[in-house]
This record gives structure tokens, sequence and C-alpha cells, in this order.
């Protein structure tokens, strides 16, 4: 028995037939259909209404949560940070080009040729040790401290002179595009892990080249992790024999000679970016010399010998030594326009531990590849730029006892502002801090974090959840840089194979204590696939 029409029903078959009054049907269908249809529209309305409504409140959640978790590019102190970071970047980035292994070993043996043909004189140089006691090295100190004879000097000159006139012309079609370069391996992966974090929370959109000495100093998985993240891992050893170099010092400029990148910037592993150096490029001082090196504390300590051999002096001379030296954790350099320095300067590294380290530096601080980059940039007469700002050391909280530099943004020198923090002396990865034991699992006997030694200057504050970074410099310093830095250990305690559930647990309880943050799901995220997906939230 059908149900009698309620009122609503018989409403609308009223108002449909004055419609049909006054103007001529339009529709192909007849008047019984459209009722039916009306009828039909209105009762699933009533039955679906519910859950219609719950379905668009659901998505209007799921945009914001979304939105929340890929849009946030940096760090506020004062409210809501990225869930749970940018990275992976929101924007694909092309990985690096494969390298022509044939190629590039092709150009090294070309110029370790020409290397073995021209040896400094004497072979040796002993590497002597300043007392520190002593203060910085006077010039007459200066003279004394590297023992090397006219005879030998000259002979070193002849030398240098026929490497530099038998250099090969750039290599077309080797080399192109823009990049990032960071030498890791071994323990000091982790601190690069840490480093190219922040590299991609700064906003910085360059493909990135990671290179360790060979596959053994590599992480499992790590550099799959990398790849979804526009960066490569290679291995020097795939172009050159590594016997031929006794010590790491000489590493970072073979990985500046055999990147695939044209222009360069290289940064140690643990030297983090507090600003997006991707600027640099485009700045009026890069474009004008193609080369930017920034200084380091001291003045220049290079034996009064050094000019003379590299050219710029013809005799000994103590020209150097009013010069500020310079700090290797960064460096910007185009190839194409300073290849033949770059390939000089290879040569003091080349022969740098038995001779050109000892010479430019005679062993004060700082004793290894860093001011070979200016030396070769001089004797060749090419255009750099050496920043004119000074470093700001960075102190522990409460004490007087260091964290690492502060180096400046290259591109306005006449408003400074950092762009560097090169950790030289407390290395920034999670495992490094809190973690209990994790370095002796790793093979790393006799070396602990911080939280595990009594005498590390920031044992309580990993203890006590205390800020690492004085807060009174934060005006000097220019920005608050900690929070992006936990922001970005945490990423790897919890979403990388860095970590772990402790290190995952222990890095959120020292922010929750540190910062104020609370940590919780975003099951949202999770049920649309982006995976476990943390918020953290300032109550």
């Amino acid at each position: 028995m059908r149900a009698p029409p309620d009122l609503q029903d018989i409403k609308v078959d009223l108002e449909m037939e004055a419609n049909d009054r006054r103007s001529p049907p339009q529709s192909p269908f007849n008047k019984s259909t459209l009722r039916k249809f009306r009828r039909l529209l209105r009762h699933t309305n009533r039955r679906h209404l519910a859950i219609l409504s719950i379905f668009a409140f659901l998505v209007f959640i799921t945009f914001r949560s979304t939105k929340s978790i890929v849009s946030s590019t940096s760090w506020s102190s004062t409210g809501i940070f990225a869930c749970p970071s940018t990275r992976p970047p929101s924007k694909p980035i092309t990985l690096p080009p494969t390298l022509s292994t044939a190629s590039v070993s092709q150009t090294w043996d070309t110029l370790r040729s020409i290397y073995d043909s021209h040896p400094p004189k004497p072979s040796y140089m002993p590497h002597p040790v300043h007392e520190s006691d002593l203060g910085f090295p006077t010039h007459e100190m200066l003279k004394d401290m590297v023992n090397i004879t006219e005879t030998d000097a000259y002979a070193s000159r002849i030398e240098h002179e026929s490497v530099v006139r038998h250099l090969p012309p750039y290599p077309e079609d080797l080399f192109n595009g823009r990049g990032i370069v960071m030498l890791a391996g071994g323990k000091y992966s982790e601190f690069a892990a840490t480093a190219l974090g922040m590299l991609r929370e700064v906003g910085s959109q360059l493909p990135v080249e990671v290179w360790m000495k060979n596959l053994a100093e590599e992480k499992g998985g790590w550099c799959e992790e990398l790849e979804k993240e526009g960066m490569v891992c290679r291995h020097i050893q795939d172009y050159m024999d590594m016997s031929m170099l006794s010590h790491p010092y000489q590493w970072k400029i073979f990985t500046m000679l055999f990147s695939s990148f044209q222009e360069i910037i290289f940064l140690d592993a643990d030297d983090m970016p507090i600003r997006n150096p991707d600027v640099i490029f485009n700045s009026p001082i890069y474009r004008d010399t193609g080369a930017i090196l920034w200084p380091d504390y001291w003045k220049h300590t290079g034996s009064p010998w050094l000019p003379y051999i590299v050219g710029i002096s013809e005799e000994a001379s103590d020209m150097l030594q009013e010069e500020k030296s310079v700090e290797s954790g960064q460096i910007v350099w185009d190839k194409e326009r300073h290849w033949k320095s770059l390939c000089l300067a290879t040569y003091y590294n080349y022969y740098g531990p038995q001779y050109y380290f000892t010479l430019i530096n005679s062993g004060w601080a700082g004793w290894g590849d860093k001011d070979t980059f200016p030396t070769a940039l001089r004797a060749l007469h090419e255009p750099y730029h050496q920043v004119s700002q000074e470093i700001v050391t960075v102190f522990v909280n409460g004490t007087v006892l260091g964290i690492g530099m502060v180096q400046a943004d290259p591109t306005n020198e006449t408003n400074s502002k950092p762009m560097f923090l090169h950790s030289n002396i407390i290395k920034w990865s999670m495992r490094d801090f809190l973690c209990v034991g994790c370095w002796a699992l790793d093979g790393y006997a006799g070396t602990v974090s911080h939280i595990e030694n009594p005498s590390s200057s920031i044992n309580s504050h990993m203890l006590e959840g205390k800020r690492v970074f004085s807060t009174d410099q934060l005006p000097d310093i220019g920005m608050d840089a900690e929070p992006m830095i936990w922001k970005v250990m945490e990423n790897l305690a919890c979403r990388s194979v860095w970590g772990n559930k402790q290190v995952c647990q222990q890095a959120r309880d020292h922010m929750t204590r540190t910062f104020g943050y609370q940590f919780k799901s975003n099951w949202i995220a999770s049920l649309l696939g982006y995976g476990d997906r943390v918020c953290a939230t300032r109550p």
C-alpha cells in the first residue's frame, strides 16, 4: 500500500502546475517525471544531510592539516612549527647529473702527472708545533718557525712556475649547473644530516652532492633518504686512488674538483646554513668575482718564504702577515672562471701535509687546507671576495665556552646578517646530544654523548632541559636558530635511519621542557598517506 503524499509533496505539485501555466515547458521531461525527480532529490537530501555535513567538515579539516604539513618554510618560536617539517621539500629538486667516471678520472690523471713531475723542495718539511702560551707568533718568530734554505726556496719556486705553465684549460662540457657540495662520511655523516636538514629548512632549492671517502663510510639507507630531497652520495675513491692522500684535510678540495657542478657552495659537515644561501649566486659580489671566502679569527701566519715561492714577491717577505687568514667551512667557487686556481690549490693540497700546509701556516692554529684557496687565487692574480664581517663566536648558555662560529651573509655587507653557523666545537646531532650508548653500538668505543659525559659543557643543559645557545647573544647574532636546529634533529631522530624510538622520545622530551612544545599525532595526515605525522604546538 502506497503511503499518502505529505503536505510538502502536495505544495511542490501545486507550485509546478502554476509555473507550467505561466510559461511553456522547455524540458524534454513530462510533468510527472519532473515531480518524481524533485521528490526523490528532496528525500535523498533528508537521508544524507548528516553524512554530507560530516564529509564537508572532514574535507575542511584535512585541507587545514595538509596545509600545515607542507607550507611552512620557517620557524617561529612564538607559533606553530611545520608538521613535522619542510623535508622533503614541497617542490621536487632535480638530482645532480651522473658523473662520467672515465672523464673525471682522466682529468685527475692529467693533473696528477703534472704534480708528480714538479714536487717542492725539500720533499718533507716538519710540522712545527707552536707553543700556545707564547701567544700569536710575531714576524720574527715566523721567520724561524719554518726551516727552509734559500736554495730549496728557489727550487720550489721553479717547480711552482712550471706547474702554473702546464695547468690544463677548463674542461668544457664536463661540469654544469649550480649546487651544494658537502664532505661527510663516518661519524661526520650524522653532523652532515643535521646541516643538510637545515639547508632544506631555510628554503634552499639547490641540488646537493654529499661526498665520502668510499662506500664503507656510508650509513645504510641514508643515501636513499637523501635522494628524495634532491641530494646524491658520491665517493672520492671512485675517481682516484685514496692512498695518495695521507691526511683527511686533503679531501675537501677533491670534492670540489670532482663535483659535477660548475658553480659550487662548499660546506663542511658541521656547517649549518641559518639563512638560505641560494641568494649568493645572484649577488653582485659573486657575479663580479666568482669566488667568495670567509675570514678566520687571526691574521695570516705563513712563512716569509711563501710569497717568494708562489711568485707574488721577488724575495722573502712578510707582505701577507697583515692580512686576515680564511676559514674554509664554507667556500663559493665558479670552476669555469677559477679552474686554474682550483687546480693550483689542488697542487698545494696534494703536497699539503708534507710541505704546503706548513709553508702556508707555519704550524699555527688552523694548519690544513684553509689558506690554500686564497694563496692560489693570489698566485694567479685572479679576483675573489673575502667577507669583511668578523666572526661572531656563539657561546654555551651560562658559560664562556664556545659552540661555533657565525659567518655573515656576503650579499649585503652594509647590513650584516648571519648565514652560516660553523659548529666546529659542539657538533649537532641527536645521538651526540642525548642518546645513551649509541656511539658504542656503532663501533666508536670510548665516544659518549653529551648527556652521558659529566665533563661536557652542555651536560647539564641536556639533563635539565636548558637551551644550548646563550640567549644574551641573540641580538648580536641577529636570529634564534636553536629551535630550528632542534626541529631538524627531531625529524632525524623520529623519521630517518639516524633515529630510533628512544632517541625520538628524548628529542621530544627536551623540546617540550626547553621550548614548551606539545607533540600530538596528526591522525588525518596519517590516514591520507602522509605517514606518521606529529605536530608540535606551543601551549
